[in-house]
């Protein structure tokens, strides 16, 4: 119960402090055993038809919200900006940031119970979901 960092690109910069506000690149994961990267796939398009004038493409989006699926990212979106280690981000965030160097980048596996817990986040995250999430310490301001 709680966060584990697996670190997959080692960083060489400073160690956020309880306070500090950081930036962070990240993607977030449902969790899913089931799979080897314990993520799944991310949102799954597929469309039908043939290229010419008389077809045209039906782009249908699977899956938001179902097991091992994308949730949240801030890529092409900007970086997110928090101070970290004082409660303004889920637990498994706090605990896990503050282990990390600039310039490091990991997953984070974190427990529902270090998350969104009983309640989850309606629309994206049920409850008592297990997340992962990618992330890069980009600086500490």
């Amino acid at each position: 119960m709680g966060v584990t960092k697996t670190i997959t690109k080692e960083g060489d910069g400073a160690i956020p402090q309880k306070g500090d506000r950081v930036t962070i690149e990240y993607t977030g994961y449902l969790k899913d055993t089931s799979k080897p990267d314990k993520k799944g796939a991310k949102y799954v398009y597929f469309s039908i038809g043939i290229v010419n004038a008389y077809w045209t493409f039906v782009i249908v989006s699977l899956g938001l919200g179902a097991s091992g699926m994308e949730f949240d990212s801030s890529i092409g979106r900007g970086a997110f900006v928090t101070e970290i280690g004082i409660g303004r981000v889920i637990k498994g965030w706090d605990e896990g940031v503050t282990t990390m160097k600039v310039g490091e980048k990991a997953t984070l596996d974190i427990t529902s119970d270090f998350a969104y817990g009983d309640r989850g986040f309606p629309g994206s995250i049920p409850a008592k979901a297990d997340l992962l999430f990618d992330v890069e310490l980009q600086k500490i301001n």
